[in-house]
């Protein structure tokens, strides 16, 4: 079969979340504002299928057909009589449960695409064999011969995502690269529109390049409504172009998202609440990234509710320009014991802000106290799970009014455990340590991250009005010694200045503002940890980050040069420079393994970490954060881009390494969610086993009512644009 890359192995982890006891815990009113928000994620998190890309929403109804007349172990009796061995039938299963996880047939986590682990004929017998098939003969051939090219094709543009020629996107047209992308920026700034609910499709007409800037909206109407002016639907000529706004994009699945967001608003437990849901339903109807920033604005007032959650086109790190956003929508429920600590981290931060290694005029002018709490999740629907969450992402925002920091408990009590026998690259006499440690250090990296990693530092910016936020005749460059000569303008943003890097930067410093002040001793105390607990914590932290950053190898591309994922950038980028550092602070030697194959150990002198690396640390952290205040993109592009470079030059040969990284790689996990149903005016939870087939189940009881509807909505949106990948 083809390389291990591109297939997930049927012995991939597959957890189950557990809330069954923080949902228990919620009043009957929380349970049904955490049930109507979670019909509106679900409903939401389809779009990623149409975003990620163009045959994604056809394998996903293919499979729901296949799984909807048959649950997988009725399908298994299929399966058999199609000629499939058990071990095929898994790895159709494994599939199915990854497409369904990752909402599309790229993975979430690095962006490479995965295919089937069974022969292209042996999946065709199983559609053919299928009841869906015998009750709907033409349909499924239809359905067959539209996804059955692309579901295997390991074409080198397809193998992961990307623009132009290198890779797959469904943010663009088959036919759009990066200069299409900075032009379509250009006209987008000079409207002051947002390309966070964007797509981009570009043709030709005599001769002339005409673009269609598509907003996500359940609207269609492109004329002008009240209460809309801040969208400039219309046709608009620009330099040698035209650029043409429209809404409706996804709009059958955003008026889903905003007919439950309209039930949830009765349940909300506050003034504040009910404002933000106004406000995002007002967002998703006419396409207004504007009303979403005052949704967002809400959304930060609401301090510490029982029931938490952040819906709309949120993390840009799978638009390969880094300006559009992925659907996202999560709902979970306050764990307390966690949330004390971090209560302590956030009145500690005034303290520690200090600490950090650049001048008071570059951080912000006051901080502005987040809400910082543990959460069990109940609902992420997207593309993928994270640890921890920092947002909203509006610079403008965070700079001035504030931001919330999320860390999901019940994911990182599954998602981080590892068995010894996995454990790749590390000493023996580490691994111990690093299986005892790996919890508890991860959970003050994803403090420190998310709070004052994210949270810091400020951005240098000039108003429209010609106003700006920094004394011109005294804030100097640290790196210089000179005034600071270059400055945010007007609607430019962080996003939109460092476009294609923003995301593994802004990773990259958070990462390094959480490896620097976890060497605080107040820091390691608020989570408990003293003494000699304490330095295990610290060692193992900075193990974990050197051996992340080798990991890391497995995210990136040779042929195209490229990263496919922000924080794995981030973290090779750390490796380097602590490799840099010298005096035997990360020691990194291939070798070969017990089973005879290429393999490669890290090691960390810990008795160095707070001297060779932390200074290390130190400098380089004052660099990213003063070419990110001072909008020096070029600065910045070359500071990060060189030690973002692997090659097999110099003393570490990093091309062979990521073939020992591929060769040794451990899948991810996926996450098995639970559903919730309105039953006798009460809300039931029904969980699921943590298998493919507990994973598949979920989806196929996810949306019961409408699941026909959905399919072919789903069908016709991708049907209409699918001539723009041909």
């Amino acid at each position: 079969m083809v390389d291990s890359q591109y297939y997930l192995p049927n012995d991939i982890g597959i957890s189950a979340l557990d809330c069954r006891e923080a949902f228990r815990l919620l009043s009957p009113k929380e349970q049904m504002y955490a049930h109507y928000l979670s019909r509106a994620s679900w409903y939401g998190g389809l779009i990623v299928l149409i975003q990620t890309s163009p045959e994604s929403a056809n394998i996903y109804v293919l499979l729901q057909k296949m799984f909807r007349a048959q649950a997988p172990q009725q399908l298994e009796e299929a399966a058999t009589a199609a000629g499939l061995s058990a071990e095929e039938y898994q790895a159709f299963l494994v599939y199915a449960a990854g497409l369904y996880a990752n909402m599309g047939n790229y993975k979430s986590f690095g962006d490479t695409k995965f295919v089937p682990n069974l022969p292209k004929e042996k999946f065709k017998a199983l559609v053919w064999e299928s009841l869906a098939f015998k009750q709907s003969p033409s349909d499924m051939e239809a359905l067959w011969g539209c996804c059955c090219e692309p579901l295997y094709s390991l074409e080198d543009k397809q193998k992961q995502l990307g623009l132009g020629e290198k890779g797959i996107t469904a943010y663009f047209s088959g036919n759009c690269c990066l200069e299409d992308a900075e032009f379509a920026q250009k006209f987008l700034d000079s409207k002051n529109l947002s390309a966070y609910n964007t797509r981009l499709f570009k043709t030709e007409v005599d001769g002339k390049r005409c673009y269609e800037v598509r907003l996500a909206s359940a609207e269609k109407d492109n004329c002008a409504v009240e209460g809309k002016s801040e969208v400039c639907c219309g046709r608009y000529d620009f330099e040698d172009a035209v650029f043409s706004v429209k809404r409706g994009d996804y709009a059958f699945l955003m008026e889903k998202v905003c007919q439950n967001l309209e039930k949830a608003k009765d349940y909300a437990a506050n003034e504040n609440q009910k404002r933000m849901l106004e406000e995002y339903t007002r967002s998703f109807k006419c396409g207004s990234v504007d009303a979403h920033k005052e949704g967002s604005r809400y959304w930060i007032k609401d301090k510490g509710p029982i029931v938490e959650s952040y819906i709309g086109f949120i993390e840009s790190y799978r638009d390969p320009f880094g300006s559009r956003g992925e659907f996202e929508g999560f709902v979970a429920v306050v764990n307390k014991a966690m949330s004390a600590r971090f209560a302590q981290l956030v009145s500690s931060a005034e303290v520690l802000l200090p600490e950090l290694p650049w001048p008071p005029a570059f951080e912000k002018d006051r901080f502005l106290k987040p809400d910082f709490t543990s959460l069990d999740v109940l609902t992420f629907a997207g593309s993928g799970i994270p640890a921890g969450i920092n947002i909203p992402n509006y610079d403008d925002i965070r700079q001035t009014e504030g931001f919330k920091n999320v860390s999901l408990g019940n994911v990182l009590a599954v998602a981080y455990a590892t068995q010894k026998d996995k454990l790749t690259f590390l000493e023996e006499n580490d691994k111990d340590l690093y299986i005892k440690w790996k919890g508890p250090s991860f959970e003050v990296q994803v403090g420190l991250h998310e709070l004052l990693g994210h949270g810091s530092g400020k951005l240098f910016v000039q108003d429209d009005k010609g106003k700006f936020n920094f004394d011109q005749a005294a804030v100097r460059n640290p790196e210089t010694g000179e005034l600071i000569s270059s400055w945010y303008k007007g609607s430019e943003t962080w996003d939109s200045k460092f476009s294609t890097i923003a995301s593994s930067y802004e990773e990259c410093r958070a990462e390094c503002v959480g490896l620097y002040l976890c060497l605080n001793k107040q820091v390691l105390s608020i989570f408990g940890h003293e003494g000699e607990d304490a330095e295990e914590v610290v060692y193992v932290n900075w193990l974990t980050m050197v051996r992340a950053g080798l990991l890391g190898l497995e995210f990136y591309t040779p042929e195209s040069k490229s990263w496919r994922q922000a924080h794995m950038q981030a973290r090779f980028v750390i490796l380097r420079v602590l490799l840099e550092a010298g005096e035997g602070l990360v020691g990194l030697k291939e070798c070969t393994g017990a089973d005879g194959q290429p393999d490669a150990v890290i090691t960390l002198d810990r008795s160095k970490i707070n001297t060779v690396g932390k200074t290390a640390i130190q400098r380089f952290l004052c660099k990213l954060q003063v070419h990110k205040a001072t909008a020096d993109v070029e600065g910045g592009r070359a500071l990060y881009e060189g030690y973002s470079a692997v090659s097999a030059d110099g003393t570490h040969n990093f091309l062979r390494l990521r073939e020992t990284v591929l060769l040794r790689k451990e899948a991810r996990k996926m996450f098995v969610q639970a559903n919730t149903y309105i039953k006798d005016d009460a809300v039931e939870l029904v969980e699921y086993e943590g298998s493919a087939a507990g994973l598949i189940q979920s989806f196929i009881e996810r949306f019961q009512d409408d699941a026909e509807e959905v399919a072919t909505q789903l069908l016709e949106m991708t049907c209409v644009d699918s001539s723009c990948w041909c």
